[in-house]
């Protein structure tokens, strides 16, 4: 039986991408998508409004048919209310939403109690297995008789309001886990001296349409590893996040992230 299937922020950039990629997907079934109430074309076909047709599914804001999982691409103010609609009627969530602050990742945390919750700052496959592979090197080198220097690069389009990237800060927090540093570095200029070790340096550009891509630099004294992961279009996030949803169906109550569905 194909897994009921909402997603929450539907009419958005990557909302459409899972309305078109879900749609036609034969181990889902698409009955709901979710929008805020000021949406102006709520009752719209979420296939018309994606671009591949009518498929039966209005826009709407709450929930009215049984689903396995919710899929939520939307923004941080949307999230508790998703969130609430998936404890009241136990579904599972696969939360690709980011900037949450800290009282609403909290509630996360607590729902992770009663339902499933997949949470990951980035829904590709390759970037998170490129995550995994960044762990790998920090171990390895951590204590590397020359020391290592760790800088984050990320490209992302022009209309991306946040920076670094959610992924950026995720791929630093791996990292420094392993490594132990224990400051963030934004860029640099001026004279800011000798580079510490205890720092990572994030470096944000904003180009274009870049749909995404992260360069992570083990800078050595006489060598140097670079472990790079970019995107060429936005199905890579959308066909992640179906994975977790299928994934996700059906688990017992607790948080999963993007390496429980890699199986690493």
């Amino acid at each position: 039986m194909a897994i009921q299937l909402g997603i929450n922020g539907a009419a958005g950039r990557m909302g459409q991408l899972l309305v078109a990629l879900g749609h036609v997907d034969h181990e889902l079934k698409l009955v709901a998508a979710l929008e805020s109430s000021g949406y102006p074309k709520l009752g719209t076909d979420a296939g018309v409004i994606a671009g591949v047709g009518p498929i039966g599914v209005p826009l709407a804001t709450q929930v009215s048919a049984p689903l396995d999982v919710i899929i939520d691409f939307s923004v941080p103010e949307a999230v508790a209310t998703v969130l609430a609609t998936c404890l009241e009627r136990k579904i599972a969530l696969v939360l690709a939403t980011t900037g949450l602050d800290a009282e609403l990742q909290q509630r996360v945390q607590q729902a992770t109690r009663e339902i499933a919750i997949l949470q990951a700052p980035n829904m590709s496959l390759a970037t998170n297995l490129v995550m995994k592979l960044s762990e790998v090197a920090a171990t390895v080198l951590k204590n590397h008789p020359s020391g290592a220097d760790v800088e984050i690069i990320e490209r992302h389009h022009r209309f991306k309001v946040d920076a670094p990237s959610g992924t950026a800060l995720k791929f630093g927090q791996i990292i420094s886990n392993v490594m132990g540093q224990t400051e963030q570095v934004h860029g640099r200029s001026g004279r800011p001296g000798q580079r510490p070790h205890r720092e990572i340096g994030y470096h944000a550009l904003r180009v274009g349409d870049n749909p995404g891509e992260h360069t992570i630099v083990f800078g050595l004294l006489g060598e140097t590893v670079e472990l790079t992961v970019r995107a060429t279009n936005r199905d890579c996030y959308a066909h992640g996040a179906l994975a977790a949803a299928k994934f996700l169906a059906g688990k017992k109550p607790g948080l999963y992230n993007m390496n429980d569905v890699l199986g690493i």
